[in-house]
């Protein structure tokens, strides 16, 4: 096949075949299709855009261009669970407990965090100890022992996404939601799971900040998933303001304690029972949203799922001590409150701002070669619809250096939009699903 011809089709709006795609992604991963050709490709891709069964050639050819998990020896579903990040997003570390707990396996490859939204990497390694660098091996130990694993994409995983990902960041073509949808799925399939719950957050905070634009990417993944033989629903939710109240790494592994414990925010709750409730649907490990709910709920209130997580810090060489005692995690050394200059409701949040803030404290990655101080962060005490008055704290922030905190609190003091009338109605927190629980593609608001 002649690349040249290939990039000319796409460029022309021509469908490619599936072949031809294997041909693309195979040869660029093997390195005898050089950068330059491929940009040419992703570029046309960007503006052409792809039918959905290029899309799903696309996700299948850079899934099998590594290693496949597959975990016939566990005896029953495996389930996993996918947000597209936002601020304060820290989910994963509550369902992962929870479906374990309830019977099904949760082999969980994650990332780290990514421009103004935080990383379940990033959360996990401020828990001292924990190790989100295990082997294959060493991953279906875990798995097989305590029934959930947390762990980073490894060099066997979908390397094609790898090398595929860093050339669209250097050529204007990451914006692609094509592509987005086959780097996704790419590496979540190739967990060897049965079903995948897709978190697709829309709003200020998040990277798909237009509904419209998250709900086309919701179907995209839905139905790639589908085409390639998964079950897989997705969930739009609300990220016009951060999740719980917690926005930094420590911080938020004390707030998702606080959660399966039965207490924590009501938001970061609800959310992480019905992404459960979901998960346990697909998994065919209940027959109803209610009943996985129901079965959610009554891992929290029985202990399992706190006991979950901390078998699971154990089995990755995490301190366990940190579920009876968070001081153990990482401490910021100052705190300082910022407080509202008038008095009123919270009628906005300008979330992407917190999330930036967060990363200006050290709490993220302006560079992806920056380190990340596990300790610093914010408390969010005001969120939209709270009443406020003159002199009272929005938001506490944690930091270790004047100077970076500086350059935050801008951001957070203007983040906040104070107005004299409560709103009426606050958004909901699930905006609508897509997804299948018979194998065909549904739409619920």
């Amino acid at each position: 096949m002649l690349v040249t011809e290939l990039i000319r089709r796409k460029r022309d709006g021509a469908e490619l075949q599936r072949a031809e795609i294997e041909f693309l992604v195979n040869g660029y991963t093997r390195d005898s299709i050089p950068d330059y050709q491929v940009s040419a490709w992703l570029m046309a891709v960007l503006l052409r855009g792809m039918t959905r069964a290029e899309l799903a050639a696309l996700t299948e050819s850079m899934l099998n261009s590594g290693e496949v998990l597959g975990f016939p020896e566990l005896p029953a579903p495996k389930v996993d669970k996918h947000s597209t990040g936002g601020v304060g997003d820290k989910t994963s570390l509550i369902i992962a407990p929870i479906v374990a707990a309830g019977g099904l396996f949760v082999p969980m490859i994650s990332g780290r965090g990514l421009g103004h939204t935080g990383g379940t990497l990033d959360k996990l390694e401020s828990i001292p100890g924990f190790n989100v660098n295990l082997s294959v091996a060493d991953f279906r130990r875990v798995l097989a022992q305590c029934g959930a694993g947390l762990i980073g994409q490894t060099a066997e995983i979908a390397p094609a996404d790898k090398k595929l990902y860093a050339l669209r960041d250097v050529t204007g073509t990451v914006e692609s939601p094509y592509l987005i949808c086959a780097s996704i799925m790419s590496k979540k399939l190739a967990e060897g799971i049965d079903a995948l719950v897709l978190d697709v957050k829309t709003g200020s905070g998040a990277f798909m900040k237009s509904e419209k634009d998250a709900v086309f990417l919701a179907e995209l993944m839905v139905e790639t998933g589908q085409r390639l033989g998964k079950r897989v629903s997705a969930l739009i939710t609300d990220m016009d303001q951060p999740l719980g109240r917690a926005v930094g790494n420590a911080l938020e592994v004390a707030e998702c304690i606080e959660v399966l414990e039965g207490r924590g925010p009501a938001d970061l709750r609800e959310l992480s029972l019905v992404l459960s409730a979901w998960m346990f649907l697909l998994g065919k490990r209940v027959n109803t949203i209610e009943e996985g709910r129901e079965l959610a709920e009554k891992m929290i209130v029985s202990g399992k799922a706190r006991e979950k997580f901390r078998e699971m810090i154990r089995l990755q060489s995490g301190n366990a001590h940190v579920i009876d005692n968070p001081a153990l995690l990482p401490q910021a050394a100052y705190r300082a409150e910022v407080k509202s200059t008038a008095s009123g409701f919270v009628t906005a949040m300008m979330c992407e701002q917190f999330g930036t803030a967060c990363v200006l404290l050290g709490g993220g990655r302006a560079k992806k070669e920056d380190s990340v101080d596990p300790a610093v962060g914010l408390m969010v005490h005001k969120k939209v619809g709270d009443r406020v008055t003159a002199g009272e704290a929005l938001c506490t922030v944690y930091y270790n250096s004047s100077e970076r905190l500086a350059a935050a609190l801008p951001l957070i003091e203007q983040g906040y939009t104070i107005g004299t009338v409560a709103l009426l109605h606050s958004r909901p927190l699930v905006h609508r699903i897509i997804g299948d629980t018979d194998g065909g593609l549904a739409r619920s608001v």
